[in-house]
């Protein structure tokens, strides 16, 4: 994996997306949704909380709304922190920082949020490795985790490109006229395992499918379409589901929330 890629400075002036607020705010949600369930909690008051690739700070604003008692949201996309700090600094505090230094002390973060990023970092397991160190014993890690298996690439909309070597993978987006070369680095599902093999990991995939409403997980057109289809055929389509939605803890635990008609289950990373 890598990688004379540079760190991809100024990340929300490269795709709209991270402005799109309405966008962002129901992701938050299905975070906030998923944290709860496995916390087994109302809310996440109480807790200090730490948002992993914040950018413009809409997830992070989420999270302080949800009742954290301390936010803190880090990235290296200056202006995205900018705005993030303009619009939100009076409830989260926005931290410029690669997320291989986070400066926090060890143990200090009750949960750490990292969502659709590690694609975007130079080295993914060191920094999954630093959020072990600042993550406590008893805290929680939420991740939303593109496959490289996905047919469609989220950031493209391009069918098959990340199935492809870098070298094509350029080429392709090229030639499309999408962009003057492809940056991300995803990983198949075995790789997701193995960089979280510091982590024991429970996966929510097909529950947010399956019970889409409780997890605010309806903001795709075929959620509801999804949420109809036989569990067989949803755990044979897990090695190409475009994302996996997991949580870790560094030490045993298990989702404290109620009884589900599709449990999250555990996921070996050892």
């Amino acid at each position: 994996m890598g990688d004379r890629r540079g760190a991809q400075l100024e990340y929300s002036e490269l795709q709209s997306a991270m402005l799109d607020e309405a966008k962002r705010r129901r992701k938050a949600q299905k975070i906030i949704a998923i944290l709860r369930h496995f916390l087994g909690r109302e809310d996440l008051s109480g807790l200090t909380v730490a948002d992993v690739g914040c950018s413009a700070g809409f997830i992070a604003d989420e999270l302080a709304k949800a009742g954290a008692s301390r936010t803190v949201g880090f990235d290296i996309d200056v202006p995205g922190l900018r705005k993030a700090h303009e619009r939100f600094g009076g409830a989260v505090e926005f931290v410029c920082a690669d997320g291989t230094s986070l400066p926090i002390p060890d143990k200090s973060l009750d949960v750490v949020v990292f969502n659709h990023i590690y694609e975007h970092v130079v080295n993914p397991d060191a920094v999954l490795k630093e959020i072990h160190r600042v993550l406590a014993d008893d805290g929680v890690l939420y991740l939303g985790l593109g496959n490289r298996l996905g047919i469609m690439e989220p950031h493209y909309k391009l069918p098959f490109l990340s199935y492809l070597p870098p070298g094509l993978a350029d080429r392709y987006v090229r030639l499309t006229g999408r962009a003057d070369h492809y940056y991300e680095r995803f990983r198949t599902r075995p790789g997701l395992r193995r960089m979280l093999r510091g982590f024991r990991v429970w996966d929510y995939s097909l529950p947010a499918i399956v019970e889409p409403t409780r997890f605010a997980a309806t903001d795709t057109p075929a959620a509801a379409l999804l949420s109809r289809v036989p569990s067989a055929v949803l755990r044979s389509l897990i090695p190409i589901m475009p994302t996996y939605l997991w949580v870790a803890t560094k030490n045993p635990g298990r989702p404290r929330g109620p009884r589900l008609s599709r449990p999250p289950e555990p996921v070996r990373t050892r």
